[in-house]
Parts: C-alpha cells; sequence; structure tokens
C-alpha cells in the first residue's frame, strides 16, 4: 500500500509539473469539468454531533466517481466524471480552486481514492469540508464542494 500511494504521489507530482510546463502562466492551469448536480457531502460525522477525539469521517459523493490521483487516460486527463476526495478540517476559507491542492495539517489529501478516514482531532469545536479533485489535485469546473459540517470534540475522560 506504501508503494501505491508514493506511486500515486509521484504521478501527480510529473502530472502537476508537466501541465505547469505545457502552459507557460501555471495561474491558468486546464481544469476538469464536473458534471451538472454533482455534489460531495460528508455522511459522517452528522452536523452537530458531539464526536471521541478519534472518529471515523465518511465522504459521500453523488453523480460522479471516486478515482485515484495520478489515475490518467491515455489524453492525459482524469477518467470522465472521476476525482478524489480532500477534506479541510477548520478552513475558515477554501484554497483557490484553480490550483492544486497542496496537503497540510488543515487539508487532507485521499489521493488514494479512500472514501473514509480515521481522524483524530483535539477537544472543541472543529468544521469538515470536502472538496473533489482530478488526477493532478485540482478541483473541478465548477468545484464540487460539499456543505461544511461543525462537530465539537469531546475532552477525553479521566480515569
Amino acid at each position: 500500500m506504501k508503494i501505491l500511494k508514493s506511486f500515486v504521489c509521484i504521478a501527480s507530482i510529473l502530472a502537476v509539473s508537466f501541465l505547469s510546463a505545457a502552459k507557460p502562466d501555471a495561474n491558468k492551469l486546464p481544469r476538469t469539468p464536473s458534471p451538472k448536480g454533482a455534489k460531495a457531502y460528508v455522511i459522517l460525522p452528522k452536523d452537530g454531533k458531539t464526536v471521541k477525539p478519534k472518529f471515523k469521517v465518511v465522504f459521500g459523493l453523488k453523480g460522479m466517481g471516486v478515482c485515484p490521483a495520478g489515475i490518467i487516460t491515455p489524453e492525459g486527463k482524469s477518467p470522465p466524471d472521476t476525482g478524489h476526495h480532500h477534506l479541510l478540517v477548520d478552513m475558515d476559507k477554501l484554497p483557490p480552486l484553480d490550483q492544486p491542492l497542496v496537503a497540510s495539517d488543515n487539508l487532507k489529501h485521499f489521493g488514494g481514492g479512500q472514501t473514509e478516514a480515521i481522524l483524530e482531532l483535539k477537544p472543541g469545536k472543529h468544521t469538515l469540508q470536502l472538496v473533489l479533485a482530478d488526477f493532478a489535485h485540482i478541483p473541478h469546473n465548477p468545484p464540487v464542494v460539499s456543505e461544511k459540517v461543525t462537530i465539537t470534540v469531546e475532552a477525553p475522560k479521566k480515569k
């Protein structure tokens, strides 16, 4: 699995490098179209719920399929109507949606095509939001972004 993740990361970097080199203006990277009505959403946890410090997040997607990052057609594009999830944690505003999404503590990549994850967050209020992106981690056009879900992480119980 580690080798697959490394391959997917390397393929994504090469794809982004190729696209950047092919276009003199890196701010104008080509964006993959999303189908009309496509929707990303957080299935779990539900908005307003209280969760333990370590909890499961389940991603939902309607009108599109999930495909790992780095998978491209012979034409150098994402397979049609597919993408992979990125989870924004506690981000007040969306990152630039015309550029590759850069992984950080607040922006989690799920380039392996995962549809769920175990998160561990500190006690307190947090927000979760999904953004779907193409093979090169660039959000679709129009972007497929979920509503924000607000949760409360409970403090660990003292023994």
